[in-house]
């Protein structure tokens, strides 16, 4: 009889905010602790310009939600602070957070810069009790990194996604086979995993409101008005059956990428464009961190029928460059989308390749490696006074995609848009 599997997702509350926070009291113990007020980590302030990556707890409880605009923001709380991302810092804690865990288990899967799959079933008899065991690391992480996270238990990475998304912050819930019933099928459909905004509304124009009523519908009557393969997809998920293995990945070797998954549909280019220029400005500072280079550049999206498209490019020269991954992620776009509104964007680099080992010839032109230098040059300065502190001239250009200068003194926002969840 093979063992029941067992599953830990950690998900950092609000990530971008808590490493923020973390980031300003490590300079300055003296210093506001963000996460105590409404504050969001977001564009630019002066102008309000650009979306809401990250809010605090206290912002939350104004209404305010992630991905939207700044202004609306700022309408439902006009006493809100917003500060600037860093993106390297972030991604340092994301990494330290990833050596911590590995004290627990070598079969991980980082989902996303602040989201990770533990696969605890080969070595939970190390550690005892599943709950104990799981409150032992969210300990940890608050006391050795300052910051805190949200831990799910389950057989299943759904079922473990779900449960880390109970009652927040700092909490550790489980979600096992027996407790669906009582945990999983009363919440609304809108709560459940990949459901967004359309498919709730076309759900619940045939009476179904909760995550029970859509486990014990018909698949047939779901098919007629979802499509079949996004129907059969959350009726599995709705009765909690999730099969997907816990697959570590090699970013060397298969590719560094990121992805989010938005609040709200997106159908517009300019939006678009700008959770693609965040999500560049993370994917090129790791390619540096970690001195690798890139060949390729792919575009990915998924709309609310869980249809997939996307479309990729070689590079003439491999890149660790964001301005180039965001202009050929935006020609990309412009190519393909056919402005059917989206809930997930990506951009993946692929056909790593490590510095040591690219043609030499590629670094004789002193203009590319002049760019390198800066770019590297403007990592280490937006890592000491954050990253709206310097800007790319690439991204004021006036023939954009998006408007990067609506004004002199606008300019859009550059972060990770991954969803803090």
């Amino acid at each position: 009889m093979s063992q029941q599997r067992l599953i830990f997702h950690i998900d950092v509350n609000s990530a971008f905010l808590s490493w923020e926070s973390v980031y300003r009291l490590n300079q300055d113990p003296s210093a506001l602790d963000l996460r105590t007020i409404p504050s969001a980590v977001g564009g630019d302030a002066a102008s309000r310009h650009g979306i809401v990556l990250a809010k605090s707890t206290p912002a939350k409880r104004y209404g305010i939600t992630t991905g939207e605009p700044l202004a609306q923001a700022y309408r439902k709380c006009p006493q809100l602070t917003v500060v600037p991302s860093r993106f390297d810092y972030y991604i340092q804690c994301s990494d330290r957070m990833m050596a911590l865990l590995s004290d627990y288990t070598p079969d991980s899967e980082k989902f996303s810069i602040d989201e990770t799959f533990l696969d605890m079933t080969t070595t939970i008899h190390l550690f005892g009790d599943p709950l104990a065991t799981a409150n032992q690391i969210r300990e940890r992480i608050r006391e050795e990194l300052k910051f805190t996270v949200n831990i799910g238990i389950a057989p299943n990475k759904l079922l473990a996604k779900m449960a880390s998304d109970f009652e927040k912050p700092d909490r550790c819930h489980t979600l096992f086979q027996e407790e669906i019933p009582t945990k999983l099928w009363p919440l609304p459909i809108r709560e459940l995993f990949f459901v967004g905004r359309s498919a709730q509304k076309k759900m619940e124009n045939i009476g179904i409101h909760t995550i029970g009523q859509l486990a014990a519908c018909d698949l047939s009557v779901l098919r007629a008005h979802l499509g079949d393969k996004y129907a059969r997809l959350i009726h599995q998920y709705a009765n909690g059956i999730d099969d997907s293995p816990v697959a570590p990945r090699d970013p060397v070797n298969k590719g560094y990428g990121n992805s989010i998954t938005l609040s709200r549909d997106v159908e517009d280019y300019d939006t678009a464009c700008q959770v693609l220029l965040s999500l560049c400005e993370t994917v090129g500072a790791r390619l540096r961190a970690h001195s690798v280079l890139c060949g390729n550049v792919c575009v990915e999206l998924k709309d609310w029928e869980f249809h997939c498209q996307s479309h990729q490019e070689n590079l003439k020269e491999p890149t660790d460059s964001t301005s180039v991954l965001y202009d050929t992620a935006c020609r990309l776009l412009k190519e393909f989308w056919d402005l059917t509104p989206v809930r997930l964007i990506g951009v993946r680099a692929g056909k790593i390749q490590e510095e040591d080992f690219c043609q030499l010839s590629l670094f004789d032109d002193p203009l590319i490696q002049k760019k390198r230098d800066m770019e590297k040059t403007v990592d280490a300065i937006r890592q000491r006074f954050g990253t709206d502190s310097i800007k790319r001239a690439s991204f004021l250009k006036k023939d954009a995609l998006v408007d990067h200068a609506a004004s002199k003194k606008k300019h859009l926002e550059r972060s990770n848009h991954h969803y803090d969840t």
